[in-house]
């Protein structure tokens, strides 16, 4: 059966090896020295081993006291930080974090879930909305970072990674050999006008087959193959697939995933940024192509 040390005993054994003496360490933690003195007694008795050598003037460590003092330290710093983790209250409060619809997943699930381990008393707004909105709400103070898809990086942005936009289509789809080209975008959808000027440029013919404010009604509109769209690769929505069009439809310029902080010295801020940095630089990037 498992047996567990004493952490107090532990957190007395280590203040009497490191001040060399049952007083100094009882005023450092505290305690009377009839307390600290019986503390040592049940953890050498625990551990059956004489931890502590009181022969001499001042007490010294044993060597069993001293590969158990490496560890002892360990487990009060584990310890300790896990206490302070848990219930901390310099950080509390919301960060709000604006993302657009296309780049959620996979990335913000898992980051965060990792921000709610770091801190575990915030509460962080997910804001979804579309890159111009997010760039307006940002100026004005409205939401602590976003999360972008632009040609280029704004000032005061960091690039944190750049992908391919590429054509989107239904699994198995036939939309994209139509002529003219059905079209499915967002009325604000910020890679539209781009799109739709290669088309002009490659002299594809096109209409807009599905226009509307919302991001799932063109998604279902795309996924029963009654429209083509665009998507950054690795995130492309469910029951879609990459066109391999063979040239048919004009190559698409590269985009960025851009990051904004608002507060870049806040702590929490710093913390979050990190994490979506590491989350969009490592990316799923295995689409599966539509043949021609």
């Amino acid at each position: 059966m498992p047996r567990n040390l004493d952490l107090t005993a532990l957190r007395s054994f280590v203040a009497v090896a490191e001040s060399g003496g049952v007083t100094r360490a009882a005023g450092v933690l505290n305690l009377t020295q009839s307390a600290v003195s019986m503390q040592l007694k049940r953890l050498e008795e625990s551990l059956d081993q004489k931890l502590l050598d009181r022969t001499a003037r001042s007490i010294s460590v044993t060597p069993a006291g001293e590969q158990l003092l490496g560890y002892a330290r360990r487990l009060l710093a584990i310890n300790d930080e896990v206490y302070s983790r848990l219930t901390a209250t310099e950080y509390e409060g919301e960060l709000r974090l604006g993302v657009p619809h296309d780049v959620i997943y996979p990335a913000i699930p898992n980051v965060l879930k990792r921000f709610a381990a770091e801190f575990p008393r915030m509460n962080v707004r997910l804001i979804s909305a579309p890159t111009r909105k997010l760039l307006d709400m940002f100026s004005r103070g409205e939401v602590d970072l976003i999360v972008t898809t632009e040609e280029a990086c704004g000032p005061g942005g960091k690039v944190m990674v750049e992908l391919p936009l590429l054509w989107a289509g239904a699994k198995n789809g036939t939309a994209w050999r139509k002529s003219p080209l059905p079209v499915a975008f967002c009325s604000n959808c910020i890679f539209r006008s781009g799109v739709l000027r290669a088309l002009n440029a490659n002299g594809n013919e096109w209409y807009m087959a599905v226009e509307s404010e919302m991001d799932n009604a063109v998604e279902a509109a795309v996924s029963a193959d009654l429209a083509v769209h665009v998507a950054l690769k690795g995130s492309l929505p469910t029951h879609t697939e990459v066109i391999d069009h063979g040239g048919i439809l004009p190559p698409l310029k590269t985009q960025n995933i851009n990051l904004y902080v608002q507060e870049p010295d806040d702590h929490p801020s710093e913390v979050m940024a990190d994490i979506l940095a590491h989350a969009y630089a490592t990316p799923s990037l295995k689409p599966q192509l539509v043949k021609a």
